[in-house]
This record gives C-alpha cells, sequence and structure tokens, in this order.
C-alpha cells in the first residue's frame, strides 16, 4: 500500500521546523526533497570509493566507474529506453534540452525552417530554440494556451507542414499542471517528417514514462525533481539519432583518440560527456530510481491524482482565490498556481512561511504563460509522494490567515 506516513519517515528534512512550526513543503515543482537511500549512497561514494570513473585501473576507481554505469542502466530501464547508449548524462534539463540546441539543432535546422513550442513552456523550452532560430535563421512558432489551461491542437494543426522541423513540447506544465495529449502531438508531428522533444522535467518523477510507447525523439528530465541530488540531469534520444549529431562540449573523455591534427570521438553514450562527470550525483540518481520503482510510478500518480483533487476542492472554498490549468485532476500534474485577490504572490508566500508552509511566488520561469493571463505573478503548491491532505488542509488556513492580514 502507498503508505504517505510511512513515506515520510524516509525524508529527514520533513522532521524539521520551519520558522518554528513543522515544516509542509509544498514546492516539489522547483526540487523535491530527498530520501535518506540517496542522501546515504552518495555519503558511501565519498567515504569508501571515492575516484574517477573510466580511468583508474584499480580498485576503487573500478568500483566507482561501476556504480556510475549502473545508475545509467537503471535511469534507462526506467524510461524503458531500448538501449543504456540512449542515456546521457548532464547536469539538468537545461543542459539537456541545450545540447541537443547546439548538436542535433546547428546540423538539422536551417533559414526557412520551423520549431514549434508553447505559450505553457518553462524558459528552459523556450530560449534554446529562440537563441537556435536567432543563430540560424529559422522561426519559432507557438502552440496557443486557452483560458482553461488547455493547448490549442486546432492551431497546432494550422502550424503543421514540412517546414516543421521540430516540436518542443512540455510532458506537464510547470505552472498549469496540464498534461498535454503528447500521443497525439508526437504523432502529428511526425506525420510532417518533425522530430518531437519531451520536456520531462514535471512529468518524468510523476507518472510512468515509456519512451518507446510514447514514440518521441528526445526526452530531457533532471535528478533533483524526482528525489535525487541536484547536478545531475538527463538526455534520452534514438540512438540513431545521437550517432549522427556531433558533440556539444569536447575535452577529457569524449574522445577515443587524440593526435596533434584532429580526433575521433567515443562511442555513445560517453560522446556527450566531456571531463569529469557527476559521479555522486548519477549514484544519487539511481538509487533515487530505485525509490520510486519500489513505490511504483502507477501509485505515485494515483497519489497524485487524489492530492490534486482534494487541492482544487479544498482551496477553492478560500475567499477570492482564483485557481490556473484544467479543472479536472486526471489530465493534469500536481502543480496548482494560484492567485488570491490582488494580494501579491510575495505577500502570499511569506505569510505562508511563517505558518511553516513553502510554496512557490513569482512567474515560475515562464513568463510568456503569465503575460498571457495577464499576470505578474503567482503563488504555486506542488505536491509530490511524502504530501498529505492535511499540508492542503493547512495551506488553506494559512491562505485564510493571509486574507485577514491584507482584507
Amino acid at each position: 500500500m502507498f503508505d504517505t506516513h510511512k513515506i515520510r519517515q524516509d525524508f529527514p528534512i520533513l522532521s524539521q521546523p520551519a520558522n518554528g512550526k513543522p515544516l509542509t513543503y509544498l514546492d516539489s515543482g522547483a526540487s523535491s526533497q530527498k530520501p535518506l537511500a540517496v542522501i546515504e549512497a552518495m555519503d558511501v561514494y565519498y567515504r569508501q570509493y571515492n575516484a574517477n570513473v573510466h580511468r583508474g585501473i584499480y580498485q576503487i576507481s573500478e568500483k566507482a566507474s561501476a556504480a556510475y554505469e549502473q545508475a545509467r542502466k537503471k535511469t534507462g530501464r526506467f524510461i524503458n529506453a531500448r538501449s543504456w547508449r540512449e542515456v546521457i548524462f548532464t547536469r539538468n534539463t537545461t543542459e539537456s534540452v541545450n545540447l541537443v540546441a547546439f548538436s542535433w539543432g546547428q546540423a538539422n535546422i536551417s533559414a526557412g525552417d520551423v520549431i514549434i513550442s508553447t505559450e505553457m513552456e518553462h524558459h528552459a523550452n523556450l530560449v534554446p530554440w529562440q537563441q537556435l532560430a536567432a543563430r540560424t535563421g529559422a522561426t519559432v512558432k507557438y502552440i496557443p494556451v486557452t483560458q482553461q489551461g488547455y493547448l490549442d491542437l486546432d492551431a497546432f494543426d494550422q502550424m503543421l507542414n514540412s517546414s516543421v522541423k521540430l516540436v518542443a513540447v512540455t510532458g506537464m506544465s510547470n505552472v498549469l499542471g496540464t498534461i498535454p495529449p503528447l500521443d497525439e502531438i508526437i504523432r502529428k508531428a511526425h506525420a510532417v517528417g518533425a522530430l518531437v522533444l519531451v520536456d520531462g522535467a514535471q512529468s518524468v518523477p510523476h507518472m510512468p514514462t515509456d519512451v518507446q510507447a510514447l514514440d518521441c525523439d528526445f526526452l530531457v528530465f533532471s535528478g533533483h525533481k524526482m528525489l535525487g541530488p541536484t547536478g545531475i540531469g538527463v538526455l534520452w534520444a534514438r540512438k540513431e539519432i545521437l550517432a549522427d549529431m556531433p558533440p556539444f562540449l569536447t575535452g577529457g573523455d569524449m574522445i577515443k583518440k587524440v593526435t596533434l591534427n584532429g580526433c575521433d570521438w567515443n562511442d555513445l553514450p560517453w560522446k556527450f560527456e566531456a571531463g569529469t562527470p557527476s559521479i555522486a550525483e548519477a549514484i544519487g540518481l539511481g538509487y533515487a530510481v530505485d525509490y520510486l520503482n519500489a513505490l511504483g510510478m502507477d501509485n505515485v500518480r494515483r497519489h497524485e491524482i487524489e492530492l490534486v483533487s482534494y487541492a482544487l476542492e479544498r482551496l477553492s472554498q478560500v475567499e477570492g482565490i482564483r485557481i490556473y490549468g484544467p479543472q479536472d485532476p486526471a489530465v493534469r500534474g500536481g502543480a496548482v498556481a494560484f492567485t488570491l485577490g490582488n494580494i501579491h504572490a510575495h505577500d502570499v508566500s511569506a505569510v505562508l512561511d511563517g505558518d511553516g508552509v513553502a510554496v512557490r511566488a513569482g512567474h515560475h520561469c515562464a513568463m510568456p504563460l503569465h503575460d498571457k493571463f495577464e499576470l505578474q505573478a503567482t503563488t504555486r503548491a506542488s505536491f509530490y509522494v511524502y504530501n498529505t491532505p492535511e499540508e492542503i488542509d493547512k495551506l488553506a488556513q494559512g491562505l485564510e490567515r493571509v486574507i485577514e492580514l491584507f482584507g
């Protein structure tokens, strides 16, 4: 059974107070907390076999190399990759997107081509494409977002033609919680010969992900949003695409042979991993994958739907609140962004912090989306495996106190 109260015991930080109150952490959309298994795995690496990988012909280096590559294989199985060689370790989702933009993009995008993104994207899935278009003479177009928080797929249909080379779309909006119909988007994009990149920073931690069934061409996500450490991200891409892509960064470990006249690239996946990698962080990610697998990603998703259902019902009782995004919990994730009358989001967050409730306030790296809704900022509560309905009650009570303070 999915026992949230038992799960919470695995997260040391949740037993610590915040401003003298029990910590209610509702900002997992920005970064998740870490279970003891992840923390201890990284500690063991540093204490017992800290060494560089792929280079040392001695025991602890070989142990570090094995642990690092085992983490890659775990991650590949977690998203059902065809091969562990399709899993590239980066620093984060942003670096993964930039790797594709510079490596694949520079080689395949030219003047007159079209890149399609959406109005609900995180800046990390907007700015690299804007910069790629500026360098190459391509054009970026955006699928509009409706007032209800859905993508306008009729407008998407009108954009599609043979000039479209890439569609870059979120797997789950970090503001609206919207889960786009990726199957339909990918099928339509492929029909005109376009590749599809899915930003899975929000979706991969919260629901089962199968890249083979999804049939996307690129998937990017971060370890720190899925119970793992910061400093480790993932790019998955089809092996045949990666094989044709030039390296993004060059230097040590991504080469097979170097002479004064040139070099030969290393095999996949190391061709894209220049220099000493984030070894401890990759190991931590592997243990985070183990933890999520033990919970069961279907159970993780089911728990999130229950939390969002309760949050939409409970928060709607707060006077003056406006919640953004779809009202159907089945098509949205655990990010609930809202405004509270004319009270600024930063004020809302500051008052909640006094009650030990940690939420996000601002534009959440999605300024175009906030411009769309004519908003300067929103407050966002985002949930994960360790959150409970009682914490949503505490959030609602805190919002009622905000109203009392600001009138």
